[in-house]
């Protein structure tokens, strides 16, 4: 039957339903003609009917594979309050209850079955569901059967394989959130042919997205009020850390007359139930919860979800903040923005990829014990082993020697054992010997138990299964005992918990197939995930367009109603946008500074190992890399290090830095052509995305400096900026004493951040013309604005970064040069002339004499002045007298 031919209309009232919402028809159109079909429909969007309408329309199960068992009570209580056929099938019910059931689905009663992903290991529920019309197969929250994905399920990796043993259905897939990458990985794992795949639109015209940008831990609590404030009703606050939604509820319970309450995986499970329960009925208003809660919870009338934390991924946060106004009625997510939030994530995401030494330290101690199967906790093996990972680190090593066949990770099922057949020969029982008549006996009835259930696990019941071989447990047990030594034959008796069953222990870690290369790029997949939701928190642009290029919307529009759309109401970010100009006008001085660090490192180090050099950081590693020599150390040590690393994070984003991996794990910063021009002035900066309102106050306390001096540019005898004036590193190795040890230069004391000379170091040796009053570095005088100039060159600045750091152009550098020179400073003309240059001027200057050198103007290299040729001659004949006096000096 061809979908033209149902009356879809009657079906949707079967669903107490008038209209479709946007892209329901089209999919269940493909459904009904019977096409494979992936559809992306945003939280609220009404998935469930595209799978739900079809089941009724059409003769024969549809089974739904879900992840969420509070979801399936709903949606089961839903169907059957519309007169429509559905159960579900999961760990809630009881031994009896899932009998009834199964016997019931096999009868053909139902139209809609509702099951976890770990039910389809079970042969008790396959051989139920074979002889069953099977229409369609729904895979709910389909992202989670990817690696890629921000919620990978391993039970939900086995769908592919169950899909096949049940020739392989008409099947559709569902999810909220997918990025075109995990899409891909869908249709590959689920092996559909030809799907047709629907992006409904992920577009939510009903929420207004906005980002505060609160300095500290206060302003972020009182934003967090103000935001409670104004918005009355039920809604969720979501931190990162269990102990962050403790102090949260503490401080809210005092502070505000709203019904609040606690949610976080460290409950117990009826304290988690229990609240859940109030906060639907309405008895909580507010729940502060960690991202263990939301799936599965249908509140249409939330009004807010607020993220006082930085969620790690863009899926994550566009899946928890689209809990928000599923009734259509206007509702606000509203994140806090911290970029130390981003430690926290960086955090978590080490957590899930530990180094490989951690790796081999987990397998090494596992395969050590006699147990089988070994029955610890993540904690356990990470406290006995002392590890420095979390448990999720540990559950992460067990996951990844899992993938490579090394271990087996078990859930217990009712006192239930499990064995595995790895073969396709269709009986074990011809490998053993004739006289093996129990062994023969007990793998026939096992045989008979796993069915074609093969190359996974399956569970039974060992009294059950000697019962019924008719052979005593004692007897049963050692038979199995030899049937284990089978290449194809495995079996794990009962446990209570979690366990571990290994399947290679003889193996060394250096023999098993680990794919750490897939493991460093998933790793590195993650870390881009978290720098979208930083590039989505900085964003000048509309938020919901932004969310909607991460998602692939072909249909992408601005909202009209986000904050950077319609920025009315939104105080703190307005007090941010009108930041933004001063940013935009001011802050050239530091970002070239930055610039001109990563310059000087030669993308040899990291970001956090670049901002501790810009930052002055005396610590060990800075010291011993020789960081503190370079000229740009200690520039912006006026910042704090998570502001500089902010602000290397914010020209990463506009493309000035890039990050680039030499070795696994270790992204090195470097600059791009376009941080080179921005650096030596040939381009300029357009745009910088919004920092934090405590760093726009600093970088424009900055732009307040430098404006009062670019009046005194003209004046180079005066101070020049405190910013400049600390230029005063030098970014090769530094001049040797005599004792052949490299000598570290003085720094020259900021009159604005010091009062006395305890910052001074061992000088390194000037110039033998440098007076005496330059030798002292006293710094209670400042130094002309020559001087800085001059120092910058001497220190290895090419004349391009040192225009762009003085912000003056090549001309007053001559100038400045010029008046170094007079002041008995040493000045190198190649300092100020390429190679190129300097050939042709020496050819110009020793043909010409000296009162006919202006007649050489035309002759010049381009970008070559008169005042550079005046230079260069004064330098030469300073380095001729020299000469003359040194070889008179040695004559007898």
């Amino acid at each position: 039957m061809t979908a033209v031919r149902h009356n879809l209309d009657e079906g949707l009232a079967r669903f107490g339903l008038t209209t479709f919402r946007p892209g329901q028809r089209d999919v269940i159109e493909t459904i009904l003609a019977g096409n494979d079909a992936l559809c992306i429909m945003p939280t609220g969007g009404g998935k469930s009917l595209c799978y739900q309408l079809p089941s009724v329309l059409r003769d024969g199960l549809t089974l739904v594979v879900s992840p969420l068992i509070a979801l399936m009570k709903d949606q089961v209580d839903s169907l059957l309050a519309n007169g429509i056929e559905a159960t579900f099938i999961n760990s809630s019910l009881s031994l009896s209850e899932q009998r009834e059931r199964l016997a019931a689905m096999a009868n053909g009663r139902y139209d809609l079955v509702y099951v976890a992903p770990e039910r389809l290991r079970n042969p008790r529920f396959l051989d139920a569901v074979r002889p069953v019309r099977l229409q369609l197969l729904a895979v709910d929250e389909a992202h989670c059967i990817s690696e890629w994905g921000h919620d990978f399920r391993p039970d939900y990796a086995r769908l592919g394989r169950f899909r096949k043993r049940l020739g392989s259905p008409q099947t559709i897939a569902l999810t909220a959130t997918a990025t075109p990458h995990v899409r891909e990985d869908i249709v590959k794992q689920l092996s559909l042919p030809s799907p047709e795949v629907f992006i409904t639109g992920f577009a939510r015209p009903n929420l207004r997205f906005e980002v505060a940008t609160p300095s500290n831990w206060k302003e972020k609590d009182e934003a967090l009020q103000e935001l409670l404030e104004a918005n009355p009703g039920s809604g969720i606050i979501y931190a990162s850390t269990r102990k962050r939604c403790e102090e949260l509820v503490e401080t809210l319970r005092e502070t505000t007359k709203r019904r609040v309450g606690l949610y976080h995986a460290g409950l117990l499970p009826e304290e988690r139930r229990g609240i859940q329960e109030k906060f639907m009925a309405g008895d909580v208003e507010v729940i502060v919860a960690t991202n263990a809660f939301g799936m599965g919870i249908d509140k249409a009338e939330l009004r807010f979800v607020i993220h006082y934390n930085m969620p790690g991924t863009l899926e994550a946060y566009y899946q928890e903040a689209g809990r928000a106004g599923r009734d259509g009625e206007p509702a606000r997510c509203a994140l806090l923005y911290s970029y130390a939030d981003r430690k926290i994530q960086e955090f978590f995401i080490e957590n899930r990829y530990p180094a490989r030494e951690t790796f081999e330290e987990v397998y090494e101690y596992l395969r050590s014990l006699d147990d089988d199967p070994i029955e610890l906790t993540l904690q356990e093996i990470k406290d006995r082993l002392g590890l420095s990972v979390g448990a999720e680190g540990v559950g992460a090593c067990e996951q990844l020697l899992e993938k490579c066949g090394a271990l087996e990770r078990l859930d217990s099922q009712e006192n239930m054992a499990s064995v595995k057949l790895d073969s396709d020969l269709p009986t074990l029982v011809d490998l053993l010997p004739k006289e093996a008549k129990t062994q023969r006996k007990v793998l026939r009835a096992i045989e008979r138990e796993v069915g074609e259930l093969r190359h996974d696990w399956v569970y039974l019941h060992p009294q059950k299964l000697a019962a019924q071989a008719e052979i005593d447990r004692d007897a049963f047990t050692r038979a199995l005992r030899e049937l284990v030594k089978l290449r194809a034959f495995d079996y794990v008796p009962p446990f209570r918990g979690r366990a571990i069953h290994m399947l290679r222990a003889e193996c060394s870690f250096d023999e098993l197939n680990i794919d750490f290369a897939d493991l460093d790029a998933r790793r590195s997949s993650e870390f881009e995930k978290l720098d979208r939701v930083v590039h989505y928190a900085r964003t000048r642009r509309c938020r919901q367009l932004e969310i909607l290029d991460y998602f692939g919307d072909p249909s992408k529009t601005r909202c009209g109603t986000c904050d950077r759309c319609a920025p009315a109401g939104a105080k703190r970010q307005t007090k941010a946008a009108m930041s933004d100009v001063a940013l935009a006008e001011g802050a050239h001085e530091v970002v070239r500074i930055a610039l001109s660090g990563a310059a000087r490192t030669h993308g040899r180090i990291g970001k956090h190992l670049l901002a501790k050099m810009l930052g002055g950081s005396k610590a060990a590693q800075v010291t011993k890399l020789n960081l503190h020599r370079l000229s740009t150390f200690g520039l912006l040590d006026d910042l704090r290090q998570t502001e500089v690393i902010e602000l290397l994070d914010a020209l990463i984003e506009v493309r000035l830095l890039e990050q680039i991996e030499l070795q696994p794990h270790r992204p090195m910063i470097q600059i791009t052509d376009s941080g080179g021009e921005v650096m030596r002035g040939h381009e300029e900066l357009e745009a910088l995305p919004a920092l934090t309102a405590e760093l726009l106050r600093k970088l424009n306390k900055r732009r307040r400096a430098s404006t009062s001096s670019d009046t005194r540019k003209e004046k180079p005898q005066e101070e020049v900026p405190e910013s400049a004036a600390r230029s005063t590193r030098i970014d090769e190795p530094a001049p040797r004493t005599g004792n052949g040890e490299p000598s570290v230069e003085h720094r020259v004391p900021s009159t604005q951040y010091s009062e006395s000379t305890d910052l001074a170091v061992k000088q390194t040796p000037l110039p033998a013309t440098v007076d005496e009053t330059d030798k002292a570095h006293a710094p209670s005088a400042p130094r002309p604005g020559y001087y800085w100039t001059w120092k910058l060159l001497a220190d290895g600045y090419s004349l391009e970064d040192c225009a762009a750091i003085r912000n003056v152009d090549v001309a007053a550098l001559i100038s400045h040069l010029s008046r170094a020179f007079d002041e008995g400073l040493k000045v190198e003309p190649r300092w100020f002339l390429s190679d190129e240059q300097l050939a042709v001027i020496e050819s110009l200057v020793q043909r010409t004499p000296p009162e006919t050198h202006r007649t050489i103007i035309g002759k010049l290299p381009s970008g070559v002045a008169y005042e550079h040729v005046a230079l260069y001659t004064r330098c030469r004949e300073l380095s001729s007298r020299k000469r003359a006096a040194q070889k008179q000096a040695t004559q007898p």
